[in-house]
């Protein structure tokens, strides 16, 4: 298998955002649905990770809660916000903008 990539600068929010689109999960469970949705390749450590939960949470977009896993052990739970919402749509959008830049100078002959 080959080595997961790295993460570009700001794209982890991007990520973080788009696995709470559809539902609640803790930290190990936004890593976990990260990795299964890009093949194995997108690898967050929770170096990463946490900072990057307790900002988003500081900016409105994400909310916790305490809950249970399926392992019965305690944890926070992610949810987005209306606002996390709006701003997934902003994210998106200039991922796409951004995606199609670098296409476009990678294609060139």
């Amino acid at each position: 298998m080959a080595p997961s990539l790295d993460l570009l600068q700001g794209t982890l929010d991007l990520l973080i955002l788009k696995t709470l689109r559809t539902e609640s999960l803790h930290g190990w469970g936004i890593a976990q649905r990260i990795l299964e949705l890009s093949n194995q390749q997108l690898a967050v450590n929770q170096g990463s990770l946490y900072p990057a939960l307790h900002r988003l949470e500081d900016r409105g977009w994400v909310c916790a809660a305490w809950g249970r896993t399926e392992n019965n052990r305690r944890a926070r739970f992610y949810q987005l916000t209306p606002a996390g919402t709006r701003q997934l749509t902003i994210e998106a959008d200039g991922w796409q903008r951004f995606s199609a830049a670098m296409n476009a100078v990678l294609l060139s002959t």
